[in-house]
């Protein structure tokens, strides 16, 4: 008789079968939100999958009896429009808010595609971290080809006309929100929705089939955050990119972030240098992520460093 999966090894194998679409993946398509591809995936949450696509998004369009909440804009306001003309195939009511999971381009510089009256909603921690960015990302972006400096010709980010400290509560009608500050993981501003009563989870970059985009900020926040998104109970996980999922992503990334970081303060509490420690545990973590690449390499330096 055959052994049935567990969730946390078949969050394993997404994790290492993604690595390996990634580095199998031939000459990019163009990162353009598709147009008639939105699917429903409960009562009230639609989403426009990224179809595996860099630097598009998973787009939430979450539809009440009063209104509208769209998470994340696409690449520039061509990517907005796009969206806009999908939200009216499932809407007609007449309030429509904006919020992003994060503000690289591909989440937040869309937003100049969609109507005026368009209610964005922003944490503090985003404003914030607006302010500091100047754009600077943007110009990076724009610099990866020519398709991406025209789609973000004249983008910028759309001042808050909601904003709050932790957490926020839209109500749409029938559907609530809660938009929740999920602290320094990926970026400074990144947030997470829980969508009532469907119990559908859009978790940004903060966890996706992907590896962790550990870079400057600390485990011990990513591990916090994988507690809270356990806190909300969950049924479906709605990434900002790639498959959509369940609680087994939460785990995956716990295992991983919880094994470097146990394991690199053993390797420096033994005498190890941060360089040795670095390379034993790129050595141990080889065969369960094959495909890990830079973001291993930026989880396991993270881990080491911070190890006490």
């Amino acid at each position: 008789m055959k052994r049935l999966m567990t969730p946390l090894f078949a969050a394993l194998l997404i994790l290492i079968l993604a690595g390996a679409a990634i580095a199998q993946r031939g000459p990019a398509a163009p990162p353009l939100v598709r147009e008639g591809a939105t699917e429903k995936i409960s009562d009230h949450v639609y989403v426009i999958p990224d179809n595996n696509v860099g630097m598009v998004p998973n787009v939430g369009i979450i539809v009440g009896t009063r209104g509208t909440l769209v998470i994340d804009t696409g690449l520039g306001a061509r990517n907005g429009q796009t969206i806009v003309r999908e939200v009216q195939k499932v809407s007609k009511t007449p309030d429509l808010y904006l919020a992003t999971t994060h503000i690289h381009p591909e989440h937040d510089l869309g937003a100049g595609g969609f109507p005026a009256h368009t209610k964005m909603i922003r944490s503090q921690a985003q404003v914030a971290e607006i302010a500091g960015d100047k754009l600077q990302t943007a110009q990076r972006f724009a610099g990866f080809s020519p398709l991406n400096a025209e789609l973000l010709a004249g983008a910028t980010f759309k001042p808050a006309d909601i904003t709050f400290d932790q957490e926020h509560v839209l109500d749409l009608g029938g559907v609530r929100v809660r938009i929740i500050a999920m602290g320094h993981n990926h970026t400074a501003g990144d947030t997470g929705f829980l969508v009532e009563p469907d119990a559908i989870l859009f978790s940004g970059d903060v966890v996706m089939a992907a590896l962790p985009n550990v870079g400057n900020s600390r485990i011990a926040q990513w591990l916090a955050s994988m507690d809270r998104f356990d806190a909300l109970k969950p049924r479906r996980i709605v990434p900002s990119h790639g498959p959509m999922g369940d609680l087994s992503m939460v785990a995956a990334y716990r295992t991983l972030l919880t094994t470097a970081r146990t394991r690199a303060a053993e390797l420096k509490k033994g005498g190890k240098t941060a360089e040795e420690a670095e390379k034993i545990l790129a050595t141990e973590l080889a065969s369960k992520y094959p495909n890990g690449g830079g973001r291993l390499t930026g989880t396991i330096r993270a881990a080491v460093t911070q190890a006490p």
